[in-house]
């Protein structure tokens, strides 16, 4: 999809393929309001601006809208991204699955990583770091991770 397609689409269409980058339903409503966009760069800034001004009950939303790292049933974007995670030796398969389950019962919603990039080791390292932090500082961390992520599936969107 071009920049120029995504501007023409459908409030529908452009909805769906925002969701698709992000699972925060007011972010992608914010995004869906702000086309035309002049350029893909832009877009991506309008995309950071608008996530900056959510809350943490949007922020929540759109994590759930990501299973979890590790998770052999991830599809589509969320598995590319993960594909570090995939390959693991069981070790660290269950490291990943334990620390993935502290973190959950610590925070109240699941770890947040931009895995692209990352083997399955570095990913646990991180998880096992994070869940050293207070929750105050643990949710601006985790929605930078989701900023991270989404940014990825916005170029990617235009790629395809």
């Amino acid at each position: 999809m071009t920049v120029g397609e995504l501007n023409v689409a459908s409030v529908d269409e452009a909805f769906a393929a925002f969701m698709g980058c992000c699972g925060s339903s007011r972010w992608a409503d914010g995004m869906t309001a702000a086309r035309p966009f002049a350029s893909a760069d832009s877009m991506m800034v309008t995309g950071d601006v608008i996530w900056a001004a959510l809350d943490r009950a949007d922020w929540l939303e759109a994590f759930a809208a990501h299973p979890r790292i590790g998770d052999a049933r991830a599809r589509g974007e969320a598995a590319r991204e993960q594909a570090g995670a995939a390959g693991a030796d069981d070790d660290v398969k269950r490291r990943l699955a334990e620390r993935n389950r502290d973190y959950e019962d610590r925070f109240g919603y699941i770890f947040i990583v931009c895995a692209s990039g990352k083997s399955a080791s570095e990913i646990v390292t991180i998880l096992e770091r994070r869940l050293s932090n207070d929750p105050a500082r643990e949710l601006p961390i985790a929605a930078e991770e989701q900023r991270q992520i989404t940014r990825l599936r916005l170029a990617r969107l235009l790629d395809r």
